[in-house]
């Protein structure tokens, strides 16, 4: 019985261990997904600009008739 209660108090020390392990990677995910997003966000301002100058540009360029 004795025996039985250690294995039982043991397969719940792994479960508590893996419990923790698990919200500890869920953190690191949870900001590489903030920071994936502010990157992206960034991204697409600097494609906004970068199409806004070669529209601006393009306009510029004479029209062949």
């Amino acid at each position: 019985m004795n025996s039985e209660l250690e294995a039982l108090e043991a397969k719940i020390e792994q479960v508590v261990a893996l419990v923790h392990q698990l919200r500890a990677e869920n953190e690191v995910l949870k900001n590489q997904i903030a920071a994936a997003e502010v990157e992206r966000l960034h991204l697409r301002q600097t494609m906004t600009l970068a199409r806004e100058r070669l529209e601006g540009v393009v306009d510029k360029l004479p029209e062949d008739a």
